[in-house]
């Protein structure tokens, strides 16, 4: 896949924003003549948001400077764009406004690149026998889970560090893809959780590595980038299958870390007294009788490329 810079994201971004809202359904005044894209001409947005043509030309190009909170509210607006669309045109303004880092400095970035788990996070990941759970970091990286978490997925502590990373393994670990009945629901959600992280590390190398090996190996992967489809990982729910209990549906909760917003704890748990419920407590009982320590041991993923 090629590689783009936060000007070409952007751009991106507005574009396809642009192509999914009807002229007619804003009540903006036609331009006339033969439309060559689909949905909002540029000067149809610019009238929307109140702004010139022309500033607005510069702005999805990622040439207005100083962009202010008003400006971005009114795109925002116009476009409809929900809550994690608004943070993500938010960032990739600042980004575009930033530029590519120098050599240097992407250099002497590199040490942030760690993530480490601190031993008290470990600790809670093993003191919940009966719940999956996991740590995920930037790049969806898993960086440490519980055994119940390993069984429902797979053996992470048998992957190289580089492969414990959940974009990589929904794409391209079988088995891993093969746990998720509707794997299509869960491949977008995970697309479009990974371009809103993109956006927060924009200069990552390991980031851009990943996007181009997905876009590379995965037939699916592309047009799911392509998409531009963005959204915070919260909470939901998958249809899963197992080997050992068939199919069963269990809910998950994302808990961000308020001193380190790169690492998110998630934990899955099935409806009281459900069929899932037995299933996951068959599970559990397997995880618990397997040998091998919790977590992950101590140390940190800075050699992932997730």
């Amino acid at each position: 896949m090629n590689r783009t810079g936060p000007k070409a994201e952007l751009g991106d971004f507005l574009r396809s924003r642009r192509a999914r809202i009807r002229p007619e359904d804003t009540g903006v005044a036609s331009f006339g003549g033969r439309r060559r894209v689909p949905g909002l001409r540029r000067e149809e947005l610019a009238q929307l948001a109140g702004v010139s043509v022309d500033y607005y030309t510069r702005f999805e190009q990622g040439r207005a400077e100083n962009v202010s909170e008003a400006v971005l509210g009114a795109v925002a607006t116009a476009l409809r764009l929900d809550a994690a669309e608004r943070d993500h045109l938010t960032r990739l303004v600042r980004n575009a406004g930033r530029g590519a880092p120098s050599a240097a400095a992407a250099g002497a970035a590199a040490p942030e690149d760690v993530q480490e788990v601190r031993p008290g996070l470990r600790r809670l990941l093993e003191s919940m026998p009966d719940t999956p759970a996991f740590v995920l970091g930037r790049r969806t990286d898993v960086l440490a889970w519980n055994p119940l978490f390993a069984t429902l997925v797979t053996d992470f502590a048998a992957l190289p560090p580089e492969r414990r990373n959940k974009a990589w393994l929904v794409f391209l670990h079988p088995e891993v893809r093969g746990r998720f009945v509707n794997w299509e629901t869960k491949a977008r959600d995970l697309v479009a959780y990974l371009r809103y992280d993109l956006a927060r590390h924009p200069h990552d190398a390991r980031f851009a590595a990943l996007i181009e090996e997905l876009g590379d190996r995965s037939p699916e992967f592309g047009p799911l980038w392509q998409a531009q489809e963005v959204a915070e990982k919260t909470h939901g729910g998958y249809h899963l299958r197992h080997p050992l209990v068939g199919e069963f549906t269990l809910a998950y909760e994302s808990l961000s870390l308020p001193d380190d917003p790169d690492q998110t704890l998630i934990t899955y748990t099935a409806e009281a007294g459900s069929p899932s419920e037995a299933a996951l407590r068959i599970l559990a009982g397997t995880a618990s009788a397997a040998p091998g320590s919790p977590a992950r041991p101590p140390g940190t993923t800075s050699d992932s490329r997730a």
